[in-house]
């Protein structure tokens, strides 16, 4: 990037929304009171869960079936291994996900999953208690009855379920282009079943037509969203930014059309195929890839201790009092927190270390600031930062408040990546997007890696991060 070619305006701005509809006022002004940029009040995530009342359906559908089999076999044994082993295959295959349309199309799934768990627990009961083996028929009898009981739990708390949807049907807001929004709440509205009640729509502009509200800006959302306490947004379209918003409002949110998930025949909303947008603090692996960043930031800090030192050494030498630079950044959901650098070059002011693009070949940068910011060592003190839980090793790389209201204005996707703790390195930065590149590709590359996460991906971008410090080019 280059300062010309972001064509950053002179005074700070808002942080808006991204995407399809830019145009919508910002998500939230620049600062709140604290240490976060301002986002409407958080609310709790309310997802329609039946977890507690299909796992209480599974395990009775267990103890029933153990009923099948005799005294000898030590029921309550087989009770606990097979409701475990039950729960762990259905839990796996997302059979207690909350769900728009609740129907009992996993019959295959629970049929499939039940038999595994029945045949793994015959056969170890076989292999290490001969005496007690589980015959053929009293197996199938006991498998019969556990399918038949799951199934007939399952119905009766899926009809209750669509029964309390109809009576007390959850407000909603769809998103997407008027006509097409329109037709989707009207049909929605004509379907009470499926329990949402579209009260307005969200959309870049109002079409002039009668009905339903068209909502075109972030303020008239938060009054719609608290006046009508909406819990559903419906997308028919993509939009990281408004989904970020409802997510951080408490709205469960659903994606139209789209990518389907695999298998799940259910997930429509009259015949809209749908499926639920898992908010980035539920994804698997989050809690894994903390543990991961622990696991390796707190001895990688402990073996750079000699060269924190060196560098510390050297950054007073050469540049005077103060090794340490601090400054304000912007991490996930708008959280601002000190980041710790090595000083490379003094600032002549706060505004100037708050706004100002710093670049390369700055004359005021020391011999030893230079080398510090070409082999990113001056980066090393942010391990503490890791440690802390202000950053992840791997994430967009954080910005400062000002650059992040600036860019979120001029490129669309921007905010998104505040979706995603902010990282030591990321994939952007092994792809060569550091320093003084576009920030348009850093954003499609940040959102991309936030998209497509995995643990996997992260040890593999930071196995490119070490090799490419044998051949640093700077930041």
């Amino acid at each position: 990037m280059t300062t010309e070619s972001t064509s950053v305006p002179s005074t700070p701005g808002p942080w808006p929304s991204a995407g399809p509809f830019a145009g919508l006022a910002s998500l939230a002004p620049p600062r709140s009171g604290s240490d976060r940029l301002a986002l409407p009040p958080r609310r709790p995530v309310r997802v329609r869960s039946l977890t507690v009342p299909l796992l209480a359906a599974d395990t009775g559908a267990v103890l029933l079936a153990v009923c099948v089999l005799s005294a000898a076999h030590r029921r309550w044994e087989l009770s606990l291994l097979v409701a475990g082993l039950v729960v762990l295959l259905d839990g796996r295959a997302g059979l207690y996900r909350p769900g728009a349309v609740l129907t009992l199309d996993e019959l295959p799934a629970l049929a499939s999953r039940a038999g595994v768990a029945w045949c793994v627990t015959a056969a170890a009961v076989a292999a290490y208690a001969p005496g007690l083996a589980i015959g053929p028929l009293r197996l199938c009898g006991a498998y019969g009855t556990h399918l038949v009981a799951v199934v007939s739990v399952r119905g009766l708390v899926h009809a209750r379920r669509r029964r309390t949807a109809r009576a007390h049907p959850r407000s909603a807001l769809v998103v997407g282009s008027p006509g097409a929004a329109r037709r989707f709440a009207s049909a929605l509205g004509q379907h009470p079943e499926y329990g949402i009640r579209p009260v307005g729509l969200v959309a870049g502009r109002a079409d002039g037509e009668r009905g339903l509200p068209v909502l075109t800006s972030t303020e008239e959302i938060h009054r719609a969203v608290i006046q009508n306490t909406v819990r559903d947004a419906v997308f028919l379209t993509e939009d990281d930014g408004l989904v970020t918003l409802f997510q951080h409002y408490g709205c469960t949110t659903w994606r139209v059309g789209g990518e389907p998930r695999q298998g799940a025949m259910g997930d429509h909303l009259w015949g809209y195929g749908s499926h639920r947008l898992v908010p980035i603090s539920e994804r698997r692996g989050l809690t894994a890839k903390r543990a991961l960043d622990v696991a390796l930031a707190a001895p990688a800090l402990a073996v750079a201790l000699p060269v924190l030192l060196v560098c510390a050494l050297a950054v007073r030498l050469a540049d005077g009092p103060g090794v340490l630079f601090r400054q304000e950044r912007v991490g996930q959901n708008g959280r601002l927190f000190t980041l710790l650098k090595f000083r490379t070059l003094r600032p002549s002011d706060e505004t100037e270390s708050a706004t100002r693009w710093s670049v390369a070949d700055d004359h005021r940068m020391s011999a030893a600031g230079h080398f510090l910011r070409k082999t990113s060592l001056d980066e090393l003190p942010q391990l503490w930062n890791v440690l802390r839980g202000d950053m992840s090793l791997v994430g967009p790389r954080p910005e400062r408040p000002y650059f992040v209201a600036q860019f979120s204005r001029v490129h669309a996707g921007y905010a998104a990546r505040h979706r995603m703790p902010v990282g030591l390195t990321g994939l952007a930065q092994v792809h060569g997007l550091r320093g003084d590149t576009s920030i348009e590709d850093r954003c499609r590359f940040d959102n991309h890696y936030i998209d497509h996460w995995s643990l996997w991906q992260d040890v593999c971008i930071l196995l490119r991060t070490a090799a490419g410090l044998v051949r640093p080019t700077g930041s």
